[in-house]
């Protein structure tokens, strides 16, 4: 450039002839003549590329990617995968960064993949679209380390979501984290995206297609919204959520959270929740926050009334005294044993009624083969058969969680009265967990053990005066009292005096 500058201003200001110029400048006269003709010049492209180490390759690496359009998107050759084939299987002793510029040349030219390059600016309505996911997770609830599901809806126009953790992701689960998610928005949003998730659809048709699960067609029609699903392996078209279920794992389940009950995990996550929104997203002007404050005006109202969650459903009361819900065991007094049972079941728990009494409630199990089994719907029947105490499933499981002195009564139960009739005794101490508060029970039995009582007797009377209130006796006003005796009488009588 510095002497294209010096041809040019010599010849132009000063008048030097184009041989001085080649003389001074060491260039050809050809050279002068051209930089005073036109603008400075560099390096011409190439017409074509040459490629002359890869160039017995190329009809190897273009059939191989020819092949790739009739295969899956997730098993087509990268140039990594390309390049390791040429070295391993033909000996090319090329550049990787050679094989990776051909395939990208070829890959254009058949056009795979490239329209997954490019992306579309959108810009959302207020309050008319929101996007669905669920994510995978793992917590410690109760100090058990568990695996949970977090529901998570976004608003694609103003960036708020909402995050709730459930035990799985089944249809139940699915339909309360709506309405949970509803009632956190203060709306509903007209239309709501998900991926192909068998709770919502039954079968995938060609396109758009789908045919729906019934219960989830009744759900969207009680809340009015309009259900869009992605295309099948498409989950860049809720980009939104996708991207909430990583950023959930990362700020709100970073360190692995830690609660009593899964409620108590949930009302963390609402806070968490809550408290999103300070920051600006790209290429807006307000803050989540204030754009979400703005969008709720547009959202649908809710019904007066929430979606019946529930699954009505009878079951039979097999020789264990249990029903069979979704392949878990739940207790019912022995004394129906054998009998059609009707059952409605919650997102949390299983109610199980009995000519229209309720006769059990239970937290609901999740996994597969799992007891629930409550003591007070077999004392009677243990009672009657003392010998399957030690082993009874109901009592292993209660054992665990017993105090110490039950522990301690039991044994003393026993050694007093004999193993037989000290179970049995015992049985009748427990059953006073029905009648009264635990802590008042424990109470009792701990005062029975420091004063040496042996019987289930001595312990409900116990209960009882502990419970009792002592009403004073007021004196009778106005009631004449009688002289005070004469003792010295009785000294007479037995010839004392």
């Amino acid at each position: 450039m510095d002497q294209y500058e010096y041809i040019r201003t010599a010849q132009r200001v000063y008048g030097t002839n184009i041989s001085e110029l080649a003389r001074q400048t060491g260039n050809s006269r050809n050279t002068i003549k051209k930089a005073l003709r036109g603008e400075a010049w560099g390096y011409s492209e190439r017409e074509q590329q040459l490629f002359p180490v890869l160039g017995p390759y190329r009809t190897i690496i273009e059939e191989w990617l020819k092949k790739d359009k009739d295969q899956p998107k997730k098993q087509r050759h990268t140039a990594r995968r390309v390049y390791n084939r040429l070295k391993t299987e033909q000996g090319y002793q090329g550049s990787e960064s050679n094989v990776r510029r051909y395939v990208r040349m070829v890959q254009m030219e058949l056009g795979l993949d490239i329209a997954g390059q490019a992306f579309i600016a959108c810009e959302p309505e207020a309050g008319q679209e929101a996007e669905v996911d669920w994510g995978t997770a793992t917590a410690v609830v109760g100090g058990e380390k568990v695996r949970l599901k977090f529901f998570c809806m976004r608003s694609k126009y103003s960036g708020k979501h909402f995050v709730r953790f459930y035990p799985c992701e089944r249809q139940q689960a699915f339909f309360d984290a709506h309405i949970q998610s509803f009632s956190f928005f203060g709306g509903i949003f007209p239309v709501l995206i998900y991926d192909n998730l068998t709770t919502a659809v039954r079968k995938i048709l060609l396109g758009k297609r789908r045919i729906e699960q019934e219960s989830f067609s009744k759900f969207k029609a009680y809340y009015s919204f309009t259900a869009r699903f992605c295309n099948a392996d498409s989950g860049n078209e809720k980009g939104g959520v996708e991207g909430l279920v990583g950023f959930a794992r990362r700020n709100y389940m970073v360190p692995v959270p830690e609660a009593e009950s899964l409620e108590e995990l949930n009302e963390k996550l609402l806070a968490d929740c809550l408290s999103y929104g300070s920051h600006k997203m790209a290429s807006r002007s307000e803050s989540v926050a204030d754009l979400f404050e703005g969008e709720k005006a547009h959202l649908l109202e809710q019904p007066n009334i929430a979606f019946s969650n529930t699954r009505p459903g009878d079951a039979r009361v097999d020789k264990y005294a249990t029903i069979m819900v979704d392949k878990n065991r739940y207790s019912v007094p022995w004394k129906y044993a054998g009998r059609r049972l009707k059952t409605i079941v919650h997102v949390d728990r299983v109610e199980i009624f009995a000519d229209g009494k309720r006769l059990a409630v239970h937290e609901r199990l999740f996994a597969n083969n799992k007891w629930s089994l409550a003591p007070e719907h077999y004392l009677d029947l243990i009672q009657q058969r003392p010998m399957s105490f030690a082993s009874a499933r109901v009592i292993r499981q209660w054992r665990e969680h017993w105090p110490q002195s039950l522990h301690q009564l039991l044994t003393n139960f026993c050694h007093i009265q004999g193993e037989t009739k000290g179970i049995k005794d015992f049985i009748a101490v427990l059953m006073l967990y029905s009648r009264y508060q635990a802590d008042e029970v424990e109470t009792a039995v701990e005062l029975a053990l420091e004063k040496n009582l042996s019987s289930s007797e001595g312990v409900r009377h116990l209960l009882i005066y502990a419970n009792e209130q002592i009403v004073p006796i007021a004196q009778l006003a106005d009631w004449s009292s009688l002289p005070s005796p004469d003792l010295s009488l009785y000294g007479v009588l037995g010839g004392v005096q």
